[in-house]
């Protein structure tokens, strides 16, 4: 038996109703080989911990920056994507607890890996935004998740990939990069992209996401590594 008083030890939230803890780490995959399982799979609740993440951090970021929209938009986007997430459901120690299948849990692929910690993240955000209210969730995106905000700024990595190969590729090549979906997975609600980036018909790097916005970006950062091209 998982012992989940650690887990919320650990989130610093202890729910009233666990079992919305328990659904959040459980992957769907999880019930196609336990067909009596009591609860349900986490996608429902990471639809909601995306959206409550996203009014979280957009609201931080209104009240605490005059900077542009776009500006904004950038520094969100380096805060609440697949790698972020992952990273911090790993330090919250979030993993050991998520059911997965055998399949699942035998695959080392750690980019699919990646995006099953963030959904984790998501659904346990969901669940306490559920279990507690707004308040409590505002004090976990901030200890958590808004705190990478100063390390993010000041190495820039809130620099847009895309925009800086497309840069080099029109300067070193006259040319404007094209990005194509090589694969797509997963249910409609819940996709996950493979997505190639091409210059002249050649294919220069591949990257993958959740969102094909966020596997363009994965394409777009490992063709600059490819081209050795550095541009911030």
């Amino acid at each position: 038996m998982e012992d989940y008083n650690k887990l919320q030890k650990k989130l610093g939230v202890k729910f009233k109703n666990l079992d919305l803890l328990k659904t959040a780490v459980i992957h769907r995959s999880y019930l196609n080989e336990h067909k009596g399982f009591s609860l349900g799979h986490n996608e429902r609740l990471e639809f909601l911990g995306d959206a409550v993440l996203e009014l979280v951090t957009t609201e931080y970021l209104y009240r605490n920056f005059s900077n542009p929209e776009g500006e904004l938009t950038n520094w969100r986007a380096s805060l609440v994507n697949s790698k972020m997430l992952a990273d911090i459901a790993r330090s919250l120690g979030i993993e050991p607890f998520i059911h997965m299948s055998k399949g699942e849990t035998m695959d080392n692929n750690f980019k699919a890996r990646n995006y099953i910690l963030a959904n984790a993240l998501e659904a346990v955000i969901g669940a306490v935004y559920l279990d507690q209210g707004l308040e409590v969730i505002r004090k976990f995106v901030n200890n958590n998740i808004l705190v990478k905000l100063p390390h993010i700024l000041e190495n820039k990595l809130y620099l847009d990939p895309k925009s800086g190969f497309q840069e080099k590729a029109q300067e070193l090549y006259n040319t404007t990069p094209v990005y194509k979906i090589i694969d797509e997975s997963g249910p409609d609600h819940n996709k996950y992209f493979k997505v190639g980036i091409y210059l002249n018909n050649e294919l220069i790097a591949e990257g993958e996401g959740s969102s094909k916005q966020e596997a363009q970006m994965d394409a777009a950062q490992n063709a600059l590594k490819v081209k050795n091209w550095h541009w911030q």
